[in-house]
């Protein structure tokens, strides 16, 4: 009976052994329990052995090894469960290497990225350099042209008030020769010149205005100085040139006017009578050929300068204004202090300056026209503004 039970018991603890080995690390509790029963058990079958029986205790001892044999398999099962766990910080290390590489391999793209970026948006800005420098050089160009066309223009002007001033030279020269040669028609001129006494007052009137225009040429020069300034600071530097020419111009008529010396004798504006007449600030006058030419002339004059004028202040983007501007304020231009009052000259200057201005400033032709290198009045135009009544 007692072997029989001991049978039991090893059949018993080899089931649980294999259950142990099923369970693994889970139920590794119950496996320690389970171990120290099967102790407790072994105990009490060494004391229910009977002394002497040596056949037992060989079969016990059989089987107590057979058991620890038994019980040493959980241990070994225990063993291979607790090292599997070691395993799991090398797994984790290995990811976050990986989460690391792929952190790397994300920001050297966004490097590349932002470096791409960086290169395409200094590219533009090289190009934008590089328009910006080829507009400046197209503007550098087209007022290289401008000025150049300027200077152009005023040569042409001054070649043609040299020519204006030669023709009447050669137009003088030639009534004088025509008046030593041909004694009748000088004699028949004779009959229709004005009287001593009247020639004896334009005389006096052409001096006073030499006098009165040099002395204005002089005080003049340090006005157009100061306007020059004023030009500069307001960065108006088409109205600046303009100015400038003008200045030049002036200071031209005053070399003539130094130059230059009247012959009051054969001169024959101081004997030649009156043949228009007009009106100007309720007052009436009356003109000879030589002061309606010269009158005429200060009309287109004035229209001319004008033009310019205005054509500057439009390519300078300024304000509409021609009482601004210096050449309508002097309004002499072209005025040598010769057949009629500056303030005649003045008047009628300033009548042309006006329409002039107003078809520079809005890029038209509405008073006058262009033709053979100067701005010219209309012939309609230019009969209303001066509005001479013959007097024969």
């Amino acid at each position: 009976m007692k072997r029989t039970s001991v049978i039991v018991i090893a059949v018993l603890s080899l089931l649980l052994g294999t259950t142990a080995l099923a369970v693994g690390q889970r139920d590794e509790p119950q496996g320690d329990k389970q171990k120290q029963e099967q102790r407790g058990d072994k105990k009490d079958d060494k004391k229910d052995k009977p002394s002497g029986q040596d056949r037992q205790g060989r079969q016990g001892g059989q089987d107590k090894q057979a058991q620890q044999a038994q019980q040493a398999k959980p241990d070994t099962a225990q063993r291979g469960q607790e090292a599997k766990p070691q395993q799991a910080p090398q797994t984790r290390d290995q990811q976050q290497q990986q989460q690391e590489r792929d952190k790397q391999i994300q920001q050297q793209r966004q490097d590349r990225n932002t470096q791409q970026q960086q290169q395409r948006a200094q590219q533009q800005q090289q190009q934008q350099d590089r328009n910006k420098q080829l507009q400046q050089q197209d503007q550098s160009k087209q007022q290289e042209q401008q000025r150049a066309q300027q200077q152009q223009q005023q040569q042409d002007r001054n070649k043609q008030l040299q020519q204006q001033q030669q023709d009447r030279n050669t137009q003088q020269s030639q009534q004088r020769a025509q008046q030593q040669q041909q004694p009748q028609d000088k004699n028949r001129q004779q009959a229709g010149r004005v009287p001593q006494e009247r020639q004896k007052q334009l005389v006096d009137q052409q001096q006073q205005r030499l006098t009165q225009y040099r002395q204005h040429l002089d005080q003049q020069e340090r006005v157009l100085q100061q306007q020059a300034s004023q030009l500069q600071q307001q960065k108006r530097s088409a109205q600046y040139r303009f100015h400038e020419d003008y200045l030049g111009r002036l200071r031209q008529q005053r070399v003539f006017l130094n130059d230059h010396h009247p012959d009051y004798d054969r001169d024959p504006f101081f004997f030649t009578v009156s043949i228009y007449g007009y009106n100007r600030g309720g007052r009436h006058y009356e003109i000879n050929q030589y002061g309606a030419d010269l009158l005429r002339q200060a009309v287109n004059f004035g229209y001319e300068e004008g033009f310019r004028a205005g054509e500057a202040d439009r390519q300078d983007h300024w304000r509409f204004g021609y009482e601004d501007s210096y050449a309508y304020q002097d309004a002499n231009f072209g005025y040598n202090g010769y057949y009629v009052d500056r303030d005649d000259y003045n008047f009628y200057f300033r009548e042309g300056f006006r329409r002039g201005y107003e078809d520079g400033f809005y890029s038209r032709y509405q008073y006058g026209r262009y033709a053979d290198g100067s701005y010219r009045m209309n012939d309609s135009v230019l009969t209303v503004v001066l509005n001479f009544q013959s007097l024969r």
